[in-house]
């Protein structure tokens, strides 16, 4: 099993990595298949089916897919290029992506919300559909946003998990039990061992530049969500907080006024600070998804920013340590809030970045797994029920939080010799189980929980 630190960690934009960036690439994917394609279409039309239905507005699924449509993708996403082009298609009701003839697309009558009939394959599904001159279908494909910006076909995804075609990595472990036997075996950290199997499918050199390229990233996300304020759109009239927040910890400082749990204040700065960027459809980077932006980050600028002896050198193999525990959470269980609910998105990042902090601190690969088991166990249940559908009440607070518990778990484990009762792997499955029993109303759907006790506006 290989999952690439790129998989996992991914530049994209907000608010959602399913309901957004997934169906963006869907799009994009859909134009390749049309491009490849015996025949030309004359026009192209889709619907959004599942958890991209009921919360499709709130997360701007349909804005994404026109985008997508047009010839965008969240790598390269323009915002001021994207206004505009907005604003042409609804005018011309058509979209001319590169390399295709002029295509008829109304949004308003070509991509539908279908509230009505879920897909099989998972909670996140969409059907593209080109079509010929008299609008009959004659290319359809079914996607599937599987949470994290992945994106599966109906083929792709009925072939199941284990479909990486590449080359043999040197540590392909599957599950955590593996992954430690390995450690122990080789003698490498967690984090070597990922750094083999990235370098076996690609270069050092391009390793170290996509590595420092996705810190940068979420730094600068932290940055920006730290001197932003307004209200965030979508009509909830949340306002950001995090710069208030910064303004008031940076003024306590030296007065002596500051109680010792005002670290955590630092903490979840950071990750509301991403997260409220997320909200406002800004650039963030998937860990492992969008709506668990700020917890990975909002741990490693903690330990930058506060622990003595921290150094941007090893930022790398936090995010590696992070990135083979997250790659274990989506092969055995699931990092989607549709699929799982909010224990798969911020539980999985709490468990990634307690395993990052615990290897950067010195923690051995048994303590590492330990830290990672501990901030996942604690999420278990967690529903995701957000307030109109938008990535915003209870998601900002919640990674913040997140990240408490992830640097709590480090520090716990660190305090033991790695030795446990609940191993990750039984904890990750306990996870996928639960997921399974969730009511449908708490995964994404808006449809139970605080989503539904709490005013929309």
């Amino acid at each position: 099993m290989f999952l690439s630190v790129f998989d996992m960690f991914k530049v994209g934009i907000g608010p959602s990595s399913s309901h957004t960036m997934g169906p963006m690439v869907a799009a994009a994917r859909f134009l390749d298949r049309m491009r490849a394609a015996d025949f030309a279409c004359a026009g192209v039309k889709g619907s959004l089916h599942g958890s991209l239905a009921f919360t499709g507005v709130g997360h701007a699924t349909d804005r994404a897919v026109i985008l997508g449509l047009a010839g965008f993708r969240p790598e390269s996403y323009d915002a001021e290029a994207a206004e505009a082009a907005l604003a042409a298609i609804r005018e011309t009701k058509t979209v001319t992506p590169e390399g295709l003839t002029e295509l008829a697309f109304d949004p308003a009558r070509d991509l539908r919300f279908d509230y009505d009939r879920a897909l099989p394959g998972h909670a996140n599904g969409m059907i593209l559909m080109g079509t010929d001159a008299q609008g009959d279908v004659i290319l359809q494909e079914t996607y599937y946003s599987v949470g994290g910006g992945f994106v599966l076909t109906e083929e792709e995804l009925a072939r199941g998990k284990d479909t990486d075609d590449g080359p043999p990595v040197p540590y392909p472990f599957r599950s955590a039990t593996e992954m430690l036997a390995m450690a122990e075996a080789s003698g490498l950290s967690i984090a070597q061992m990922k750094r083999a199997n990235e370098v076996s499918r690609g270069s050092g050199d391009a390793l170290d530049r996509g590595v420092a390229r996705i810190w940068e990233v979420m730094d600068a996300c932290i940055e920006r969500g730290m001197h932003a304020d307004g209200i965030l759109p979508g009509g909830l009239k949340v306002r950001r907080r995090a710069k208030t927040i910064r303004d008031a910890l940076v003024a306590e400082r030296g007065t002596n006024l500051a109680a010792p749990h005002t670290i955590n204040d630092w903490m979840s700065l950071y990750a509301m600070a991403v997260n409220e960027e997320n909200a406002a459809g800004g650039q963030v980077v998937t860990a492992p998804t969008n709506g668990a932006a700020g917890v990975v980050p909002a741990t490693i600028r903690y330990w930058l920013d506060h622990v003595p002896g921290a150094s941007r050198s090893k930022v790398p193999d936090f995010l590696l340590t992070a990135a083979a525990i997250g790659g274990l959470v989506k092969y055995n269980a699931s990092i989607s809030g549709a699929e799982a609910g909010c224990q798969a998105e911020v539980g999985s990042a709490a468990a990634m970045a307690a395993a990052g902090l615990c290897a950067v601190l010195g923690g051995t690969p048994a303590q590492i797994e330990n830290a990672a088991e501990i901030a996942l166990e604690h999420h278990l249940g967690m529903t995701c029920d957000p307030v109109k559908g938008l990535v915003q009440v209870p998601c900002i607070e919640r990674n913040g939080l997140g990240a408490v518990k992830a640097v709590s778990a480090a520090s716990l484990a660190l305090r033991g010799d790695g030795v446990h009762l609940v191993p990750l792997d039984a904890c990750i499955e306990t996870m996928r189980q639960v997921g399974a029993d969730m009511a449908e109303k708490y995964k994404e759907t808006s449809l139970g929980g605080l989503a539904v006790n709490v005013p929309n506006c």
